[in-house]
Protein backbone atom coordinates (compact mmCIF):
# COMPACT_ATOMS: atom_id res chain seq x y z
CA UNK A 1 0.00 0.00 0.00
CA UNK A 2 1.30 3.46 -1.21
CA UNK A 3 0.70 6.88 1.48
CA UNK A 4 -1.06 9.07 -0.54
CA UNK A 5 -1.95 12.83 0.06
CA UNK A 6 -4.89 14.29 -1.39
CA UNK A 7 -7.49 17.30 -1.40
CA UNK A 8 -10.46 18.92 -3.18
CA UNK A 9 -10.49 21.58 -4.90
CA UNK A 10 -13.05 23.33 -6.62
CA UNK A 11 -11.78 23.65 -10.32
CA UNK A 12 -9.23 21.87 -12.53
CA UNK A 13 -7.49 24.84 -12.53
CA UNK A 14 -6.49 25.68 -9.14
CA UNK A 15 -5.82 21.69 -9.16
CA UNK A 16 -3.55 22.49 -12.20
CA UNK A 17 -1.97 25.42 -9.86
CA UNK A 18 -1.62 22.90 -6.89
CA UNK A 19 0.27 20.39 -9.23
CA UNK A 20 2.73 22.98 -10.49
CA UNK A 21 3.51 24.60 -6.97
CA UNK A 22 4.26 20.27 -6.25
CA UNK A 23 6.64 19.82 -9.15
CA UNK A 24 8.08 23.07 -8.29
CA UNK A 25 8.94 21.32 -4.86
CA UNK A 26 10.23 18.03 -6.49
CA UNK A 27 7.36 16.01 -6.68
CA UNK A 28 7.59 14.06 -9.60
CA UNK A 29 5.10 14.63 -12.50
CA UNK A 30 3.90 10.77 -12.35
CA UNK A 31 3.44 11.17 -8.66
CA UNK A 32 0.22 13.42 -9.38
CA UNK A 33 -2.92 12.36 -10.25
CA UNK A 34 -5.76 14.78 -10.88
CA UNK A 35 -9.71 13.29 -11.03
CA UNK A 36 -13.78 14.68 -11.20
CA UNK A 37 -15.27 12.69 -7.72
CA UNK A 38 -18.72 12.65 -9.00
CA UNK A 39 -21.64 14.11 -6.65
CA UNK A 40 -23.29 10.97 -4.26
CA UNK A 41 -25.42 8.76 -6.03
CA UNK A 42 -23.67 9.24 -9.25
CA UNK A 43 -21.14 6.55 -9.27
CA UNK A 44 -22.75 4.04 -11.16
CA UNK A 45 -21.87 0.95 -9.13
CA UNK A 46 -24.80 -1.06 -10.32
CA UNK A 47 -26.42 -1.98 -14.05
CA UNK A 48 -29.07 0.47 -13.42
CA UNK A 49 -27.01 3.58 -11.70
CA UNK A 50 -26.43 4.34 -8.35
CA UNK A 51 -23.84 3.78 -5.54
CA UNK A 52 -25.34 1.24 -3.35
CA UNK A 53 -27.89 -1.74 -3.86
CA UNK A 54 -30.37 -0.32 -1.62
CA UNK A 55 -31.02 3.32 0.30
CA UNK A 56 -29.99 2.91 3.22
CA UNK A 57 -32.92 5.38 4.57
CA UNK A 58 -35.63 2.66 2.77
CA UNK A 59 -34.87 -0.23 5.64
CA UNK A 60 -38.19 -1.76 7.02
CA UNK A 61 -40.40 -0.58 3.12
CA UNK A 62 -40.86 -4.29 2.42
CA UNK A 63 -42.81 -4.88 5.59
CA UNK A 64 -44.83 -2.25 5.05
CA UNK A 65 -45.27 -2.74 1.54
CA UNK A 66 -46.45 -6.71 2.72
CA UNK A 67 -48.61 -5.89 5.33
CA UNK A 68 -50.28 -3.41 3.58
CA UNK A 69 -50.62 -5.56 1.31
CA UNK A 70 -52.34 -8.09 3.28
CA UNK A 71 -54.52 -5.88 4.83
CA UNK A 72 -55.85 -3.63 1.95
CA UNK A 73 -55.79 -7.35 0.00
CA UNK A 74 -58.52 -8.96 2.16
CA UNK A 75 -59.95 -5.36 1.95
CA UNK A 76 -60.17 -5.54 -1.49
CA UNK A 77 -61.02 -8.97 -2.23
CA UNK A 78 -64.13 -8.21 -0.14
CA UNK A 79 -64.77 -5.20 -1.78
CA UNK A 80 -64.66 -7.16 -5.37
CA UNK A 81 -67.08 -9.52 -3.85
CA UNK A 82 -69.69 -7.16 -3.37
CA UNK A 83 -69.37 -5.77 -6.86
CA UNK A 84 -69.14 -9.42 -8.47
CA UNK A 85 -72.78 -10.42 -6.87
CA UNK A 86 -73.88 -6.84 -7.42
CA UNK A 87 -73.52 -6.68 -11.24
CA UNK A 88 -72.53 -10.35 -11.92
CA UNK A 89 -71.71 -13.94 -10.20
CA UNK A 90 -68.17 -13.43 -12.23
CA UNK A 91 -65.83 -14.49 -10.41
CA UNK A 92 -62.89 -12.78 -12.18
CA UNK A 93 -64.07 -9.48 -10.97
CA UNK A 94 -63.39 -10.58 -7.10
CA UNK A 95 -59.73 -11.24 -8.42
CA UNK A 96 -59.51 -8.59 -10.10
CA UNK A 97 -60.57 -6.58 -7.04
CA UNK A 98 -58.12 -8.24 -4.88
CA UNK A 99 -55.50 -7.81 -6.89
CA UNK A 100 -56.15 -4.13 -7.29
CA UNK A 101 -56.44 -4.36 -3.47
CA UNK A 102 -53.00 -6.36 -3.13
CA UNK A 103 -51.57 -3.44 -5.00
CA UNK A 104 -52.88 -0.02 -3.22
CA UNK A 105 -52.22 -1.82 0.15
CA UNK A 106 -48.30 -2.61 -0.63
CA UNK A 107 -47.64 0.89 -2.38
CA UNK A 108 -49.66 2.82 0.66
CA UNK A 109 -48.09 0.53 3.36
CA UNK A 110 -44.21 0.58 2.10
CA UNK A 111 -45.00 4.94 1.96
CA UNK A 112 -46.51 4.54 5.54
CA UNK A 113 -43.45 2.61 7.00
CA UNK A 114 -41.05 4.93 4.79
CA UNK A 115 -42.57 8.33 5.84
CA UNK A 116 -42.30 7.03 9.65
CA UNK A 117 -39.72 8.78 11.48
CA UNK A 118 -36.36 6.24 12.48
CA UNK A 119 -35.38 5.54 16.19
CA UNK A 120 -31.82 7.19 16.76
CA UNK A 121 -28.64 5.15 15.57
CA UNK A 122 -27.07 3.42 18.11
CA UNK A 123 -23.36 4.28 18.58
CA UNK A 124 -22.08 1.35 15.61
CA UNK A 125 -24.84 2.27 13.18
CA UNK A 126 -23.54 6.07 13.46
CA UNK A 127 -20.01 4.97 12.88
CA UNK A 128 -20.78 2.83 10.20
CA UNK A 129 -23.03 5.81 8.76
CA UNK A 130 -20.27 8.26 9.17
CA UNK A 131 -17.41 5.98 7.47
CA UNK A 132 -19.74 5.16 4.24
CA UNK A 133 -21.38 8.73 3.43
CA UNK A 134 -18.23 9.34 1.34
CA UNK A 135 -17.09 12.22 -0.11
CA UNK A 136 -18.22 15.54 -1.23
CA UNK A 137 -18.02 15.97 -5.21
CA UNK A 138 -15.13 18.26 -7.07
CA UNK A 139 -12.18 17.54 -8.42
CA UNK A 140 -9.47 15.51 -6.59
CA UNK A 141 -5.60 15.96 -6.74
CA UNK A 142 -4.17 12.82 -5.32
CA UNK A 143 -0.26 13.11 -4.41
CA UNK A 144 1.48 10.01 -4.06
CA UNK A 145 4.23 10.33 -1.37
CA UNK A 146 6.09 8.95 1.49
CA UNK A 147 6.23 9.68 5.28
CA UNK A 148 8.48 12.09 5.31
CA UNK A 149 7.23 14.18 3.26
CA UNK A 150 3.60 14.00 4.11
CA UNK A 151 2.83 17.21 6.34
CA UNK A 152 5.04 19.33 3.49
CA UNK A 153 2.53 18.17 0.70
CA UNK A 154 -0.35 18.29 2.87
CA UNK A 155 0.56 21.77 3.47
CA UNK A 156 1.25 23.00 -0.15
CA UNK A 157 -1.78 21.88 -1.06
CA UNK A 158 -3.45 23.30 2.16
CA UNK A 159 -1.56 26.53 0.64
CA UNK A 160 -2.66 26.05 -2.78
CA UNK A 161 -6.76 26.30 -1.94
CA UNK A 162 -7.38 22.73 -1.39
CA UNK A 163 -10.00 21.63 0.94
CA UNK A 164 -10.12 18.43 2.67
CA UNK A 165 -6.97 17.50 2.49
CA UNK A 166 -6.60 13.94 3.55
CA UNK A 167 -4.13 11.13 4.14
CA UNK A 168 -5.28 7.52 2.64
CA UNK A 169 -3.66 4.13 2.06
CA UNK A 170 -3.77 2.73 -1.52
CA UNK A 171 -2.61 1.08 -4.34
CA UNK A 172 -0.57 4.21 -6.73
CA UNK A 173 -0.03 2.21 -10.41
CA UNK A 174 1.40 4.11 -13.27
CA UNK A 175 0.63 7.26 -12.27
CA UNK A 176 -3.00 7.25 -10.74
CA UNK A 177 -4.64 5.60 -7.42
CA UNK A 178 -6.17 2.60 -8.71
CA UNK A 179 -8.53 1.53 -5.41
CA UNK A 180 -9.92 4.80 -5.00
CA UNK A 181 -13.49 4.52 -3.80
CA UNK A 182 -15.67 7.33 -3.03
CA UNK A 183 -17.68 6.10 -0.99
CA UNK A 184 -15.74 5.75 1.64
CA UNK A 185 -15.56 9.13 4.17
CA UNK A 186 -11.66 10.58 4.10
CA UNK A 187 -9.76 10.84 6.66
CA UNK A 188 -8.68 14.06 6.99
CA UNK A 189 -5.23 15.29 7.58
CA UNK A 190 -4.74 16.92 10.89
CA UNK A 191 -2.14 19.78 12.17
CA UNK A 192 -2.05 21.29 8.94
Amino acid sequence: MSLIVAARFDTFDSAQGAAAALIKEGIAPDALHTFFVNPAGAHDRYALGGDRAADPDSQGGHFGAVGGAAAVGIVGALIGAVVAFSFSTSFLIVVAGAGAGAYIGSLAGAMYVLGKSRPRRNLQEAVNAKMNEGRASGVLLAVHTSPEHEKHVARILKDAGGREVERAQGRWDEGGWEDFDPLVSPQLEKDI
